[in-house]
């Protein structure tokens, strides 16, 4: 099993077509999709191929969203008999039926109803809008490093550093420190005066560098949230439906929260999104008024069917089992190239979620300087591995299928571009 020699001088064909898109696509693309300059011509489980036929190792799987690769025959043939039938409405289908059935036996707790949307931002909003309607409160604390979206709703929550450019910011919406309960209280006692409907929070940090946040602090902010007659809001995008190593990153503190966002990974890929909560909570108005927490392409023929099957094969296949095992030996893997070069610090990750930092110095934890870590980026492509690497938090969330001997082809493109990085610093 190897991977193609990937420099830019065998990138021709690719970089023309990106060349000739970029004439018309209007700005703002994903930054790996512009760094990359990649035009794919095909793609088959972990592996994706360019016009030029170069073969790379998907560490980035669509930013967490292909769990279970590329093109599974599958998932495939789900969609396509789904063609055949039926695509578009909101009407109950066989799929959609099975589908949030499905979804109540796997969900923590008491959390046994859904209500689909088009993607993560959308389905954030939705959340926000439950928890008001519930509490009859306004006010939602969230957490720095965070990100639930870009669109108005959810904006003042995450951490970009852009935002108030596009201003005015909607209020009522506080952020505290990420890992630090202490800082959630201060907020809500301080920012929003002891008043607020939910508390919003990532298990683990995606955007932020897939940051792991300490033992118990998930358990620490259900119960400041209680306390305070809030509801917990899990923004699950990234975590849920077993990329952790467990279905839902929330499980590892024995967590069970009063509402969860999903999306990503559910379907395999296709935009699809989600609200989980309880009977009580979703009964609340306005949110469950007819129409009022519909969505024109949630919860659509199609895309219910690419959801249960993606759903169907994680458990059948065990993946979130084989997350938590491969996600492991990537992460010893990692520590091993920590151990060798002093631009590694902090590799982490909770099964197919990983990071670590590219530094300068260790000791002060200083970022390595954006133009070194574009090196580092260039230099994974050429070894024919894709991942976010294009800045000092290095980001690593392949498919859910990916196999030890898979695993440890990427670890040896990274060790290779770890050396031209060694190369070319100070």
């Amino acid at each position: 099993m190897t991977l193609t020699a990937s420099g830019p001088s065998l990138r021709v064909r690719t970089r023309q077509l990106f060349e000739q898109e970029q004439r018309f696509i209007a700005p703002g693309l994903q930054t790996i999709a512009l760094l990359s300059e990649l035009a794919i011509a095909e793609a088959r489980g972990v592996f994706v191929t360019d016009l030029d036929g170069n073969r790379y190792l998907d560490f980035n799987a669509g930013v967490s969203a292909a769990s279970l690769g590329h093109a599974h025959p599958e998932y495939v043939a789900a969609l396509k008999a789904q063609l055949d039938r039926v695509t578009v409405g909101s009407y109950t289908t066989p799929a959609r039926a099975e589908l949030v059935e499905l979804i109540a036996s796997l969900a923590p707790g008491a959390l046994r109803r859904t209500q689909f949307f088009s993607g993560g931002s959308e389905a954030v909003e939705a959340a926000i809008r439950l928890a008001r309607s519930f509490t009859k409160r306004q006010a939602i604390v969230g957490f720095t490093g965070a990100f639930h979206g870009k669109t108005a709703g959810v904006l003042p929550l995450s951490d970009v550093s852009w935002k108030d450019a596009v201003g005015p910011l909607a209020p009522a919406l506080h952020l505290a420190r990420y890992g630090d309960p202490a800082d959630l209280r201060r907020v809500i006692e301080e920012d929003a005066h002891g008043t607020i409907a939910a508390v919003i929070v990532e298990p683990i940090q995606g955007t932020a560098g897939n940051i792991i946040p300490p033992p118990g602090f998930l358990s620490e902010v259900k119960s400041i949230a209680a306390e305070y007659g809030a509801l917990l809001i899990a923004d699950e995008m990234i975590t849920g439906f077993g990329r952790t190593g467990w279905m839902f990153g929330c499980e590892v503190d024995g967590v069970e929260p009063d509402i969860v966002t999903v999306g990503k990974g559910m379907a395999g890929g296709f935009p699809i999104s989600g609200v989980i909560s309880t009977d009580a909570i979703v009964a609340a108005e306005p949110f469950s008024l007819p129409s009022a927490s519909s969505s024109s392409f949630g919860g659509n023929p199609l895309g219910a069917a690419a959801a249960l099957i993606t759903i169907r094969t994680i458990v059948r296949d065990r993946l979130t089992a084989r997350a938590g095992q491969v996600g492991g030996f990537l992460l010893e893997g990692l520590k091993r190239l920590e151990s060798r070069y002093a631009f590694i610090s902090r590799a982490r990750g909770r099964g197919l979620l990983l990071g670590f930092d590219l530094v300068s110095d260790r000791k002060t934890a200083t970022p390595l300087a954006g133009a070194h870590c574009q090196t580092f980026f260039r230099a994974c492509l050429d070894e024919g591995l894709i991942l976010m690497a294009y800045n000092a938090r290095v980001r690593i969330h392949p498919p859910l299928v990916l196999t030890e001997d898979e695993a440890r082809l990427g670890l040896e493109a990274l060790d290779r571009a770890c050396q031209t990085l060694e190369r070319v610093l100070p």
